[in-house]
């Protein structure tokens, strides 16, 4: 990153006399072609995901995220109805383009356009989701919206420092590591460290690049076997 000082001498940020508030997420679809993100609608997936997420029968799955897992549709429609349809965060289901069907959901939150920042949160895939090339479009749709339509310079993903996995999936992605938080916050009456990753406007036009070449039908084969990975010339 360039130096820039000011008048005193002393090294100061980038000014920025153009900038304007990004936009606040639409609660609107995200098209790709393997999968749409829909909002949340309680009539429309609560079934589905709950179907979906039973397939992973010992609910791991919920570990390191703030509520669940859930024995029966009743329980998982109320937990739903109270935290999913609000605006931050911002929750969006997952569907499968090919079936139609619910797999997952992903959030937008921590939302603040007034310093261009927001952050992918509360990502939960379904055993029909994981390791598959939908889940890689997913959150490129939504990585795509932050950047390219709203405007933001800054998007984030956080996680328990103890989910190996989730830091994984956000190196894979692209994101950098940044530090971890001790003690951060209590959930389901234990402490969490959490681990702070992120992808800024600077560097998202590289990442993009790479998704596009990842996901392109080219870039597998008969099987559905990768050629080539995402992180392949990092």
């Amino acid at each position: 990153m360039p130096d820039y000082t000011n008048e005193l001498g002393q090294p100061i940020g980038q000014a920025l006399p153009n900038w304007q508030p990004s936009t606040v997420p639409p609660r609107s679809r995200m098209h790709g072609r393997l999968v749409n993100l829909e909002p949340i609608d309680l009539d429309l997936h609560c079934a589905d995901l709950f179907d979906a997420f039973a397939l992973d029968t010992d609910g791991r799955n919920w570990t390191y995220l703030p509520h669940g897992p859930f024995t029966d549709i009743d329980a998982f429609g109320t937990w739903m109805a109270a935290t999913c349809f609000g605006d931050d965060p911002l929750f969006h289901t997952i569907v499968d383009a090919s079936s139609g069907r619910a797999v997952g959901f992903a959030s937008f939150q921590r939302i603040e356009p007034h310093v261009g920042s927001i952050e992918v949160g509360y990502i939960n895939f379904s055993p029909a989701l994981q390791r598959t090339p939908l889940a890689t479009e997913a959150m490129f749709l939504m990585m795509r919206r932050a950047f390219d339509e709203l405007g933001y310079r800054r998007y984030e993903w956080k996680c328990d420092a103890h989910n190996a996995a989730s830091q994984a999936a956000a190196r894979r992605l692209g994101f950098t590591y940044e530090g971890t938080f001790r003690q951060a916050i209590i959930y389901k009456g234990r402490t969490r460290d959490t681990t702070w990753f992120s992808i800024t406007d600077v560097e998202w036009q590289a990442r993009k690049t790479e998704f596009e070449r990842w996901l392109d039908p080219t870039n597998f084969d008969t099987d559905g076997t990768q050629r080539t990975r995402l992180d392949q010339n990092r």
